[in-house]
């Protein structure tokens, strides 16, 4: 029971640390079920997964009070309708998926691929942008390449939701704190609506011989993934007001290169 609770509390610092960040919770989750050698099971990651994306609601409450009481200006409205549109075109991509009978890879090398390919990304964009001007407008673009950003997250595990979303947006010229505040918005009601209908398949049509959840690990690990995601965030959202992402980039790569050692000695 004593390392039960242990792998449930590292997951959910694992959760909380790296759901928001720019550098793949799936690849984390990985690493952490190597390391402890145990599978965590699709419902226990799906619902420390809202727990970090519900955690991070109070530091958005200026933009919540927006839409709840200055819903009729049309800053607001506009504000909404582009969330609305990213959130859009990311769950009628999802359903295409669903419908096509697409499975996500069960194997860490393509993860590794994706954390690679993005590392990269995030350099060579923050190096573009050493020569440009960035601005805060929300273009209805911007809405809809950050709505398929997340697809391409769902199609390929390791590439971050909100990792995709945030370089996409910066290449198409928008300033990093906006960027990063638009991602985390369009997240929010994406992963819960997601998180929502995983828990309730899997309550409803649980796999067979598989063993009974355990809730009360299930809710310490939502509680300390919700913590640490609010601890995180808040500091995030400070620290791109003045700093690049391209610590991220090579942190990125630096967690590629350790599942690809991983994979090079569990084959030798």
């Amino acid at each position: 029971m004593t390392n039960n609770v242990l792998i449930t509390t590292v997951a959910g610092i694992v959760e909380g640390l790296t759901e928001f960040l720019p550098v793949s919770s799936t690849g984390h989750l990985l690493l952490t079920e190597r390391l402890f050698g145990q599978q965590l099971s699709d419902l226990f990651n799906i619902v420390i997964q809202s727990g970090a994306v519900l955690a991070v609601l109070p530091l958005f409450r200026e933009r919540l009070a927006q839409f709840l009481f200055r819903w009729r200006e049309r800053a607001t409205q506009l504000y909404a309708a582009k969330i609305a549109v990213a959130f859009l075109v990311t769950a009628i991509g999802g359903l295409a998926l669903e419908k096509s009978g697409f499975k996500l890879p069960e194997t860490a090398f393509p993860i590794a691929m994706a954390l690679l390919v993005g590392g990269l990304g995030f350099i060579a964009v923050e190096a573009w942008l050493k020569r440009r001007t960035t601005g805060s407008d929300i273009t209805w673009l911007i809405a809809v390449v950050v709505g398929l950003a997340q697809v391409l997250a769902a199609v390929y595990p390791g590439t971050s939701r909100s990792g995709s979303s945030i370089l996409f947006a910066l290449l198409l010229g928008l300033s990093r704190p906006a960027a990063t505040e638009f991602s985390f918005l369009v997240g929010i009601p994406t992963m819960l609506a997601a998180g929502s209908l995983k828990i309730l398949h899997e309550v409803r049509h649980p796999v067979p011989g598989a063993p009974p959840e355990d809730w009360a690990l299930v809710a310490l690990g939502f509680m300390v993934s919700a913590l640490v995601s609010f601890i995180v965030v808040k500091w995030l959202l400070r620290y791109v007001q003045t700093h690049t992402f391209t610590a991220f980039g090579w942190y990125r790569i630096a967690i590629a290169a350790l599942i690809f050692g991983l994979l090079a000695a569990g084959s030798s």
